[in-house]
């Protein structure tokens, strides 16, 4: 006789030998699929509170942005205090 699986061919009836590498085998896989599903639900968190936190500072930089127009302003366009020499010069 051959080997044990090799009733497991084409036309064959599939018995309690040649179901177990196949229980085996997709076990593995939904093993996988949950490990991957749970990734990436992981990454989507991850995602939307960075999406989140940009917002946050897109926002933050427009208000300093702002302020730091009006502040220009208020000055009467003088020579913004980045721009000067320090004082030792």
């Amino acid at each position: 006789m051959g080997r044990a699986g090799a009733s497991c061919g084409k036309g064959s009836a599939i018995d309690e030998t040649c179901a177990k590498p196949l229980d085996r085998g997709m076990d593995s896989i939904e093993e996988q699929i949950a490990h991957l599903t749970r990734t990436v639900d992981d990454l989507s968190e991850v995602v939307t509170r960075q999406e989140r936190e940009i917002a946050l500072l897109t926002h933050r930089v427009q208000l300093l942005l702002e302020r730091e127009a009006e502040r220009e302003q208020d000055q009467g366009g003088s020579i913004a205090l980045g721009d000067q020499p320090p004082p030792h010069w």
